[in-house]
């Protein structure tokens, strides 16, 4: 919820990065980057295109604000900690990140998500900084439609069983909105015109508790290490769900509809730049069970089919960072 990156490395003298024109740089805590390995990469003069996976780049430290917007004037105090603290470490880490942005004038912002982009132009970090919005990509290769029967078979599911996915690597994760999902299935249960349904879930084990709350069979898929059996999930699904209370893009959104099948999802976050409302899926209200059900609803007895938007395509977003790539190019020998 919270990074504050000690620990870093410095790579400018690896050879990749010393033959490289242009640095992006991803997700990069957890012991491999910190702020002085990032400002000893923007000291080469080469542009640095920073990834946005989430807020973090933008604030304090927390990877999401929720309804906190400190990030637009300063972090301090920050909720993420216990007690009434103006100099924590959401402060010190907004000084670290105003300083570097604030010497260099070759670090860049991707957002993947029209939502997170206009954080960042409100957040007192980057308001000045060049931001620009290029979707996430994905292999189509690989996450695209095949039989919803043979996926079925495959894993052991009835052809006449309507199937929900739900995926997450930490299912009770106060993100992903477990308990609003939880009643929006009990309310499905008690809807005696929905056929047969059971219910997927992927990224977490078995959960005694979560398995016990649920009103319809269960199959737990566990941890999925390979993007082939992701593929296959969403093809068995009828519907994915996507109960996040926050997200900067969700990948897994973007997944399903690439494999046909519809998503339902709160309006939130990056989520209503993948999913077209009623056409192929549909966005519930916030923390609402009940829109949330009607949803599922909605999706099954309209037969609606998951698709991915035009503008998401993958030839496109490519395309966008070659963009990217050669005016930057081109400003740097200006």
């Amino acid at each position: 919820m919270f990074s504050y990156p000690i620990l870093g490395t410095d790579v400018t003298h690896m050879e990749v990065v010393e033959k490289a024109d242009i640095i992006y740089i991803h997700w990069a805590l957890g012991g491999f980057l910190n702020f002085n390995s990032i400002k000893k990469l923007a000291n080469l003069n080469k542009p640095i295109i920073i990834f946005m996976h989430d807020m973090w780049a933008i604030t304090g430290g927390c990877h999401h604000s929720f309804t906190c917007e400190k990030y637009i004037t300063e972090c301090n105090d920050c909720q993420m900690f216990q007690g009434q603290k103006k100099s924590d470490l959401s402060r010190k880490g907004f000084k670290n990140k105003l300083n570097l942005y604030s010497e260099f004038d070759n670090l860049y912002f991707v957002s993947p998500s029209h939502w997170l982009y206009n954080c960042a132009k409100k957040s007192f970090l980057t308001k000045d900084k060049p931001i620009f919005y290029i979707p996430n990509l994905l292999d189509e290769t690989i996450f695209k439609p095949f039989d919803k029967n043979s996926a079925k078979q495959i894993l052991n599911i009835e052809p006449d069983e309507i199937v929900i996915a739900f995926g997450a690597v930490s299912i009770d994760s106060p993100y992903k909105g477990w308990s609003y999902l939880q009643k929006a299935l009990e309310i499905l249960k008690q809807d005696n015109r929905l056929p047969k349904i059971s219910i997927l879930i992927f990224g977490s084990g078995y959960n005694k508790k979560i398995a016990e709350a649920i009103p319809f069979k269960t199959k737990f898929m566990g941890y999925l290490n390979d993007s082939y059996s992701m593929s296959l999930i969403y093809n068995a699904a009828n519907i994915f769900i996507a109960p996040s209370l926050a997200e900067a893009f969700g990948y897994v959104v973007m997944e399903s509809l690439c494999c046909g099948t519809p998503v339902v999802g709160f309006d939130v976050g990056g989520i209503p730049d993948m999913i077209s409302h009623k056409e192929n899926g549909y966005l519930s209200k916030y923390k609402n069970s009940e829109d949330l059900a009607e949803g599922i609803k909605f999706c099954l007895y309209n037969n609606i089919r998951g698709y991915l938007l035009e503008n998401l395509k993958s030839s496109l977003t490519v395309q966008k960072h070659l963009d990217l790539i050669e005016n930057l190019n081109r400003l740097t020998k200006e």
